[in-house]
């Protein structure tokens, strides 16, 4: 599982570029932000409540908070592939 990670979303009427950076070791806190159609960022939280991400309150669009299962669709399937391990070569 990475610590930091993108995928694109279809949120309002178009593909949108969500970066993910997990900011809690035990995978149920990530710090999320995509750009609005002004190239602006808007940053929020998800965590996990009862097996299920949720956004953390706050004022964002409609088009953010329409797509909350398909984000935390998106964390649970990064979190399931396998982690890679690199191995540390001595110069």
């Amino acid at each position: 599982m990475s610590i930091h990670f993108s995928k694109i979303i279809k949120a309002g009427d178009r593909n949108r570029e969500f970066n993910f950076n997990r900011t809690n070791r035990a995978n149920v806190q990530y710090s999320v932000n995509v750009p609005d159609e002004r190239g602006n960022r808007i940053f929020f939280t998800m965590y996990q409540e009862g097996g299920v991400w949720k956004i953390a309150p706050d004022v964002l669009p409609p088009w953010v908070m329409n797509v909350e299962e398909e984000l935390g669709n998106a964390i649970d399937e990064e979190n399931r592939k396998p982690e890679v391990v690199k191995e540390n070569r001595v110069k």
